[in-house]
């Protein structure tokens, strides 16, 4: 045998002897911590401790179970003394380990039980300066699905934690909820609570990107006449190429939307304080023959659509007109209609 084989069979070798140690040592450590919760729990059973004593004891087990990720071992092991033990004052924080038990073997609905039974019929407790109370309502957040309970949870964290939390954010996620709950006047009391923090304009909220634009649209649009829709996209459509066809300016400003209308150039973003100026057609149009597309352009959907005009002003001749569908199910009356509700400055990008 050369060299070559002898260092490759040596090699080898020591993996193996290592690969031997390695289950060695785990088995070695997996039963220690074994015997180790064996001593704890009849140290627990049989000696006079006090609660200080009992919560270092019942922590160091809790901890055992979950190093050896045994969580049903660990589940078993608080409920049951939760349940022979009713008066432990940190019954609170032994039903959150058992909460984020659960959670961590994917039984999110039984985990949001726990956590909800500790805010229902245990007091709060600091653990490590925090607030287990404060821990189950973020936990809920995350993993609550109907709104009617997460409006609950939010209202909470506002009501009782408003030093742990950005309540901007919160107040605008309160709204969203109440919304998809088909509650419409608290929607619009939690999104005028938003806006009326001083950081609404400039906060950035992870999945709601238009926050601040959405929230601003829906209130003034709420305290609006809501008089400037149309039943349908071709009637708008027609009502305002007619008055562009008979020069009729005066009417076609009749026709914007009286709130939050826009005229502004295609990067411009729409909250812009110059996007919102209002500017009378007429002064884009005088000594101006003014045309527009036979149809709606191409990139129009069943929500929004834009109708291509030209001949306005020298510098900027082409105005996209866009339209869009009324989404304000608070009023049935003019829910689903269209409404003109901005203008796009020179050709699509």
């Amino acid at each position: 045998m050369n060299l070559k084989s002898i260092s490759l069979v040596f090699v080898c070798i020591s993996a193996l002897l290592f690969s031997a140690c390695n289950r060695n040592q785990n088995t070695k450590t997996s039963q220690s911590i074994t015997d180790n919760k064996l001593e704890l729990k009849e140290i627990l059973e049989t000696q006079n401790l006090n609660e200080k004593q009992r919560y270092s004891i019942i922590n160091q087990l809790a901890s055992s179970y979950r190093i050896q990720k045994d969580y049903q071992g660990l589940i078993l092991f608080l409920t049951d003394w939760v349940e022979e033990n009713p008066n432990d004052m940190y019954n609170s924080y032994w039903l959150l380990m058992t909460a984020d038990a659960y959670r961590s073997t994917g039984a999110e609905p039984v985990a949001e039980y726990y956590f909800d039974r500790i805010l229902q019929q245990c007091p709060d407790l600091l653990v490590k300066g925090t607030s287990v109370h404060f821990k189950c309502l973020q936990n809920l957040i995350q993993i609550s699905k109907t709104p009617a309970h997460r409006i609950k949870y939010f209202n909470e964290l506002i009501n009782r934690f408003p030093q742990n939390v950005n309540t901007t954010e919160l107040y605008l996620r309160l709204a969203i909820e109440y919304q998809n709950d088909n509650q419409w006047d608290q929607a619009l009391k939690a999104y005028s609570l938003f806006l009326e923090q001083p950081d609404a304009t400039t906060i950035q909220i992870p999945g709601e990107p238009d926050a601040y634009k959405n929230a601003r649209h829906l209130v003034d649009f709420n305290n609006s006449s809501q008089d400037w829709t149309f039943e349908s996209l071709p009637a708008l459509e027609e009502a305002v190429k007619k008055a562009i066809r008979t020069y009729n300016w005066r009417q076609l400003d009749k026709y914007k939307a009286k709130v939050n209308f826009f005229t502004m150039s295609w990067k411009q973003d729409e909250n812009d304080a110059n996007s919102q100026e209002e500017t009378p057609m007429a002064s884009w149009a005088r000594g101006k023959r003014i045309r527009y597309a036979d149809t709606l352009d191409e990139a129009s959907n069943p929500n929004e659509a834009y109708l291509r005009t030209w001949g306005w002003a020298t510098y900027v001749p082409i105005f996209y007109f866009y339209f869009r569908k009324v989404d304000f199910p608070l009023n049935p009356d003019i829910h689903g209609n269209w409404e003109w509700a901005g203008i796009y400055l020179g050709n699509k990008l």
